[in-house]
């Protein structure tokens, strides 16, 4: 039997997860959908669709969807929903799971690596993050969560754009770009999503694909390193500068003023950072960094991914993990005439970019 696809929803309060959620359940849409809602929520979806005071922990549907609220572990109420299944006692093709408002969704993606029995029957399809336009700002100034749920997405939804100004929603994407460069950004009005935007986006596959934002790569690129000279100064923001501000006051470099000056100078700690090299990897010496990395730093970790060009091999590398969990998987040969360039992105928490850099550097053959 193929695996069940699952994905992830996580957003603050107030985003429009309870609106899709609501759509994903009671919309004519053919698919069969199990929606495991952490029941600690703070605005319960059942208060509209579900009787409250009943005992029954799972309910189904009239459009076939099954809609479970977690009172246990996630793991129990997976291997609860797997068994039943089994015995054909209820039918459903996909799992969403809907975070709290506060919840971090790194515990939850791990769930589905470190259990044998839940990855044995699921798959993480992906991580998707809500965002409300018109608080994120703040929520992302005041709240850690918030900052690493847009730092672990495969795609972001931005809901109540309507509400702000076009030149918010703007810093707000320059924003949340360089926080993760990985995750496409869309707006959304009231959580209206074609359903073909939120299920099977395939952002835990291990593809060949390392999709990163064009306009950061562009930035990365005002600052080309491939000749990897580290040397300079600011590590801020995910790019190399080549020029000086004191510590802390706003740069008014001109590759920091696209839009006029709009863009506030955010030193968010969850960055992300692009790593190129067109020398191969040694691939006992990367196996041998990475594990040290992660070792040390994988809490801060949220994401990363990479495609890699190895010694020894004609085929492409690809890995990626999520905090200390790491997979990696041969893909396509390189083809005649491609160039054999290994690019990586690492998404966390104040990662020490320089070692990061430094160390890498070294595990090139």
């Amino acid at each position: 039997m193929s695996l069940i696809p699952a994905t992830i929803l996580t957003g603050f309060l107030g985003s429009g997860k309870t609106t899709l959620l609501k759509r994903l359940l009671s919309e004519a849409h053919g698919q069969k959908i199990a929606v495991i809602e952490n029941e600690f929520g703070e605005e319960n979806i059942d208060n509209d669709i579900l009787v409250a005071d009943t005992q029954e922990q799972i309910i189904q549907m009239s459009n076939g969807c099954i809609c479970c609220t977690i009172r246990e572990d996630l793991r129990e109420t997976l291997q609860l929903l797997a068994a039943k299944r089994r015995k054909g006692l209820l039918d459903f093709d996909r799992v969403v799971i809907e975070t709290t408002g506060l919840a971090d969704p790194g515990p939850v993606a791990q769930t589905f690596f470190m259990d044998e029995e839940i990855a044995e029957t699921y798959l993480i399809d992906s991580i998707i993050t809500l965002v409300d336009a018109r608080h994120a700002q703040q929520q992302l100034d005041d709240r850690q969560e918030a900052r690493r749920q847009v730092g672990f997405a495969d795609q972001i939804f931005l809901s109540k754009t309507d509400l702000v100004s076009a030149d918010d929603v703007d810093a707000l994407t320059h924003r949340l770009k360089h926080m993760n460069p990985r995750a496409p950004i869309k707006a959304v009005h009231f959580g209206e999503v074609p359903l073909s935007e939120v299920l099977d986006l395939r952002g835990f596959n291990l593809n060949t694909k390392l999709d990163i934002d064009p306009d950061f790569l562009k930035d990365e690129d005002d600052h080309s390193h491939c000749d990897h000279d580290h040397g300079h100064g600011d590590h801020d923001h995910g790019h190399h500068h080549h020029h000086d501000h004191a510590p802390g006051e706003p740069c008014n470099h001109p590759s920091h003023q696209k839009g006029q000056g709009r863009h506030h100078h955010h030193d968010d700690d969850v960055k992300s950072f692009v790593y190129r090299a067109d020398r191969p990897f040694d691939p006992a010496k990367l196996e041998d960094f990475l594990g040290a990395i992660v070792n040390i730093y994988g809490p801060r970790m949220l994401r990363y991914k990479g495609v890699l060009d190895m010694k020894g091999t004609d085929r492409k590398v690809i890995f990626q993990g999520v905090h200390q969990l790491m997979g990696s998987d041969l893909g396509p040969q390189w083809a005649e005439g491609e160039k054999r360039q290994s690019k990586m992105v690492f998404i966390g928490i104040e990662l020490p970019r320089d070692i990061l850099e430094q160390g890498l550097d070294q595990c090139l053959g």
